[in-house]
């Protein structure tokens, strides 16, 4: 396993991380979730990341279970607030209750005194952002966070968050957590320009795009069953590549990871930490196979003639636009 630093910051994270959305508490059992865990640990895994909002909090509570016993100084563990984990006006966004709430929540949950990064998982358009920096300068002050970072926002509210916290002398921003793939690179244009002057690093989600990257998915064929397609949580994210023309490409991408030894999921991966803005790319996973697969990612390095192979086989079907990257305009 390979290590990066988070954006410009001192903290080292594996390049490989293990993400636990939509898996841990819904779509596999506790039991498997545990596999899972174990088997990132034994390939040399230490970052792991999750969310308040995943599973309703039982990906949390699952995660906390997984990792008992093991060193936290050995661990960097990441979670996130800004989607509803209640029924309350006020469980929900980035307002400084919310967010006070959501951490405690999240740490009793994890089982643990401090997470190594808390990110905004939106941007609230309905909370000043001073108060929510303030926030999570205060968590820092208080030792319950040790970096701060935001997930899914665009370049300018990125860039208003930095200025705010350089003018109170709050911690700055030090990561993103964007979609990002062969397939979706909403990110390139605007966002890594500027994480990359101000020294803010990608931990990207959705590397094998939901698994179509894997050529699992077939044109013209249903998706096979309890695929993440069929899954009610994450389906409408992937619903939007199961297109003939976007999987029949997919398929021609085969002869490019064959010629390399990788599976196609290792291409995706080594793909994606391709690009030096990349501090780990998260995966997730229903059996500890799939783990070990795709952590052989770790340390590939593909020249600038595969890069090209894959551009030519792809074509128009790569999403490139900024704009969809976006929060939504009230809290849900």
């Amino acid at each position: 396993m390979q290590f990066r630093h988070l954006g410009r910051s001192g903290l080292k994270v594996s390049e490989i991380s293990y993400g636990n959305w939509i898996t841990h508490g819904s779509q596999v059992e506790e039991d498997a979730a545990k596999e899972c865990v174990s088997a990132a640990l034994d390939e040399g895994i230490t970052t792991f990341d999750t969310a308040d909002v995943y599973a309703g909090t039982r990906a949390e509570e699952v995660l906390g279970r997984a990792l008992k016993g093991v060193r936290r100084e050995s661990l960097e563990i990441f979670t996130k607030v800004y989607w509803p984990t209640g029924a309350g006006q006020n469980d929900r966004g980035l307002s400084r209750k919310h967010v006070t709430e959501s951490i405690n929540g999240s740490l009793r949950r994890l089982q643990t005194d401090y997470v190594d990064l808390y990110q905004a998982h939106r941007y609230d358009h309905e909370t000043p952002l001073e108060e929510t920096l303030k926030t999570f300068d205060d968590l820092v002050r208080q030792g319950k966070v040790l970096y701060v970072g935001v997930s899914e926002w665009n370049a300018s509210q990125i860039a208003d968050a930095l200025r705010i916290a350089d003018q109170m002398g709050f911690d700055r921003l030090v990561s993103n957590q964007p979609q990002y793939s062969m397939l979706w690179r909403v990110i390139e244009s605007e966002v890594v320009p500027l994480c990359e002057k101000e020294g803010v690093g990608q931990i990207v989600w959705s590397p094998i795009a939901q698994g179509v990257l894997t050529g699992k998915y077939l044109p013209g064929q249903a998706p096979p069953s309890g695929s993440r397609a069929t899954d009610p949580t994450g389906s409408n994210f992937i619903s939007r590549m199961l297109d003939d023309d976007v999987l029949t490409r997919v398929q021609n991408l085969k002869p490019i990871a064959a010629d390399l030894g990788l599976t196609m999921a290792q291409l995706a991966v080594a793909w994606v930490l391709r690009n030096p803005n990349v501090s780990s790319a998260i995966v997730g996973a229903t059996r500890p196979e799939q783990v070990r697969d795709n952590v052989k990612a770790s340390g590939v390095k593909l020249d600038d003639e595969v890069m090209a192979r894959i551009d030519d086989v792809l074509g128009p079907v790569v999403e490139r636009d900024p704009a969809r990257t976006e929060s939504p305009a009230a809290r849900p």
